[in-house]
């Protein structure tokens, strides 16, 4: 005799439907899986067992072999347990097959038959609404399954009650959303006016969240680099509801979700100058998304930009031009999304005070040479807008208060409206074609930006990066062409090295 059965589960960090296939034959006992398993997915063996005997349930005495469809992508993680066990109940006749077929399962089994939560339900959830199906996953998970805007969720707590629903015998509860999500207040990031001075790196600033350009700051210890850079988000419009939702899953496959949340703001990643390559890029045994894939849509802050190591920043340029970070590995490649605008910060040189005669070192100016090197120049020419942060005076401590993050937020979220109207979709100035904006370009303007390029002072690439900043300061001036007094801002932000 022979019965098989089929169900869907989610895999790993892709959306690949997995097909697990169940055959019972006679002959001597085994639960064997097949299908290129890892070792934990090896173990659901044992944890189905352990399920079924906390619910009564015997395998039968013989051959049972699972297989994991298709057998040539790896398979990784727990949260196979729940469709392999689905998938041996139908074929034990313990539920009918049909209930199962127009399902998605995911998620781990404990040894008493509980459902424990996994990681990734988020995308699970986005893929099966796109298959139009019916999602089973953990109860600890619903409610972020209920963010993908699905409807047929089923969150039991125990493999049992999953039964009992199969069978008719108890109903599940639907799943919606409890409320809505906590807006996380930009003044937890801080107000410009607590910085003291420092309105032309202000400026730059915002210039930059209004349009998503890359700055690196360049000043001496202590001036307000690092202080300057955290307020960034604060000034930032906060996420649309499919940009939300997309961060939101990238969070998920990392598992830094909350049970409950959603990501309505804009990520602020600062990791430390000695994260390694994995961590920022992304990788482990399952490559889960790294520090670039987590400021998505966001502000990746790098302080003391040249102590990173040179492998780390020239991971950098992919997702720079792109906006996706491909991770390889020999069995399969993974790409994320990483459209980040990059916020860095560096000394002049190592020992900071480059330019103070009474405090640089006796290798100057030798040693901020040396130390700008440390950077490639591919990188270099990808950053939009360059500013020096100066020593703060006595006369800016004694001024008031500066502008408070608020009124640049309006003008910020004003010019973002600009772009999104102009190009029809979430796109900045700082990631549409450079040849789309050459239009826009007054006949002054045009003359000045060519006067440049003759000079030799700017790469191609930095011709069209001046000119997207240029678009986006005429945008914060509400101007629909783009004058001669833009494109000369916009060049004095663009540093030669």
């Amino acid at each position: 005799m022979q019965t098989s059965v089929q169900t869907v589960s989610f895999l790993g960090m892709s959306t690949i439907g997995i097909e697990v296939q169940v055959q019972i034959l006679n002959g001597m006992p085994a639960f064997t899986i097949v299908g290129l398993p890892d070792k934990i997915v090896a173990e659901s063996r044992e944890r189905i067992r352990a399920a079924f005997f906390a619910m009564g349930i015997t395998l039968p005495a013989k051959r049972l072999t699972v297989n994991l469809a298709p057998a040539d992508v790896p398979k990784e993680g727990s949260h196979y347990d729940l469709p392999i066990a689905l998938a041996i109940l139908a074929a034990m006749d313990v539920i009918s097959s049909e209930e199962v077929a127009n399902c998605v399962a995911i998620g781990e089994l404990a040894l008493n038959g509980q459902i424990s939560p996994v990681l990734g339900v988020l995308p699970a959830a986005v893929f099966t609404k796109s298959q139009e199906k019916v999602l089973v996953c953990p109860y600890k998970c619903a409610q972020e399954a209920a963010w993908s805007g699905i409807e047929a969720i089923l969150a039991p707590k125990t493999l049992l009650e999953l039964v009992n629903h199969f069978r008719g015998e108890q109903i599940l509860p639907s799943v919606s959303l409890e409320s809505l999500p906590n807006i996380e207040s930009p003044d937890m990031h801080g107000c410009f006016s607590e910085v003291k001075g420092q309105l032309v790196v202000k400026r730059a600033l915002e210039v930059a969240a209004a349009g998503g350009h890359n700055v690196l700051m360049i000043g001496p210890p202590g001036v307000g680099k690092s202080l300057l850079a955290a307020r960034v988000p604060g000034i930032l419009p906060p996420l649309s509801s499919e940009e939300a939702l997309e961060t939101t899953m990238i969070h998920s496959l990392a598992g830094r979700l909350g049970t409950t949340s959603l990501i309505t703001q804009r990520p602020y990643r600062a990791p430390h100058h000695s994260a390694s390559l994995a961590s920022m890029v992304g990788g482990g045994s399952n490559a889960k998304p790294g520090e670039i894939s987590l400021a998505h849509r966001g502000v990746l802050f790098l302080d003391e930009l040249p102590e990173f190591s040179r492998a780390t920043l020239e991971a950098l340029r992919q997702p720079l031009e792109t906006g996706d970070i491909t991770i390889s590995r020999a069995n399969n490649h993974f790409t994320y999304p990483a459209r980040i605008q990059l916020i860095a910060a560096m000394n002049p040189c190592r020992c900071g005070y480059l330019g103070r005669p009474d405090k640089e070192c006796s290798r100057a100016p030798q040693c901020g040479r040396e130390y700008l090197q440390k950077i490639s120049g591919p990188l270099l020419d990808r950053i939009d807008i360059y500013v020096d942060v100066p020593d703060i005076t006595v006369s800016d401590f004694q001024a008031s208060a500066g502008e408070p993050s608020t009124s640049i937020r309006e003008r910020v979220t004003r010019a973002r409206d600009i772009q999104r109207i102009r190009y029809g979709n979430n796109r900045t100035n700082s990631e549409v074609r450079g040849n789309e904006l050459e239009s826009y370009l007054t006949d002054e303007a045009k003359q000045i930006l060519l006067a440049c390029v003759e000079k030799g002072k700017i790469s191609a690439r930095g011709y069209y990066r001046i000119m997207k900043v240029a678009r986006t300061l005429a945008d914060l001036e509400q101007c629909s062409s783009i004058g001669a007094t833009h494109i000369s801002e916009a060049l004095s932000y663009r540093r030669t090295i």
